[in-house]
C-alpha cells in the first residue's frame, strides 16, 4: 500500500474464522434460531462474509438460511464525487418484509456505508428488525450506528489504515494495520 507501512497483523485466517464461528453463534442466540432470519451482506467483502456466516450456521444449525448481496453504490453520500463508480447489482432472495435481516460488512467505521445500506434496504421491504456484523469496529463513527455483532474492536487513530482482505476477493483472509510513511 502506497505510503503506509504494515504495522500488525490483528488477525489471521485462522483469527477470522474463529471471530466469524462466534459471531454465527451469537446471530443464532440473539434470533432464537434461523426463523425468519436472512443475511445481507454489503458488496464487495460483506457478500463473502455473509455467504461463509450462512455456511457455518446451516452447519450448526443444519438450516440454510437466505443470503442477499446489496449494493449501496447509489446510496452512497459521496456519489457524486466518484467519477468512476463500480456498480454491482444487489439480490435479494426473499422479501424482506417483517423478516429479521442482518445487515453484514467487513469494517465499521464512520458508519457511512452502513446508513446508505439502510437507505438501500428500505427499497427492497420493510423488516421486522435490521441487525449489523462486522468483523472489525474501528470507532471514530460520524453517524449514531452501532453494530450488533463484532468479532474484534481495534482503537485505531484516524491516520491509520485498516485493510480487511477475504478469499477469494483477496489472496487471504487477513485483517492489518498500517501507519502513515513518515517523509
Amino acid at each position: 500500500m502506497k505510503g503506509y507501512s504494515l504495522k500488525a497483523n490483528l488477525m489471521d485466517e485462522d483469527a477470522i474464522a474463529r471471530s466469524l464461528t462466534r459471531i454465527a453463534h451469537e446471530i443464532l442466540e440473539h434470533n432464537r434460531g434461523t426463523d425468519n432470519l436472512v443475511l445481507l451482506g454489503i458488496v464487495r467483502r460483506g457478500d463473502v462474509l455473509a455467504h461463509r456466516l450462512s455456511q457455518i450456521i446451516e452447519d450448526i444449525e443444519g438450516v440454510e438460511v437466505p443470503v442477499g448481496t446489496l449494493d449501496i453504490t447509489l446510496y452512497r453520500d459521496d456519489f457524486s464525487s466518484n467519477l468512476t463508480p463500480s456498480i454491482h447489482a444487489s439480490q435479494i432472495p426473499v422479501n424482506l418484509d417483517e423478516k429479521n435481516v442482518v445487515l453484514v460488512d467487513d469494517i465499521l467505521f464512520t458508519g457511512r456505508t452502513i446508513r446508505a445500506a439502510l437507505e438501500a434496504l428500505v427499497d427492497y421491504g420493510r423488516p421486522a428488525r435490521v441487525e449489523l456484523a462486522v468483523v472489525c469496529d474501528r470507532g471514530h463513527r460520524e453517524l449514531p450506528i452501532r453494530a450488533d455483532f463484532v468479532g474484534k474492536n481495534i482503537p485505531s487513530a484516524r491516520s491509520e489504515k485498516i485493510v480487511f482482505r477475504i478469499k477469494p476477493v483477496d489472496e487471504l483472509d487477513s485483517l492489518d494495520i498500517y501507519i502513515e510513511d513518515e517523509e
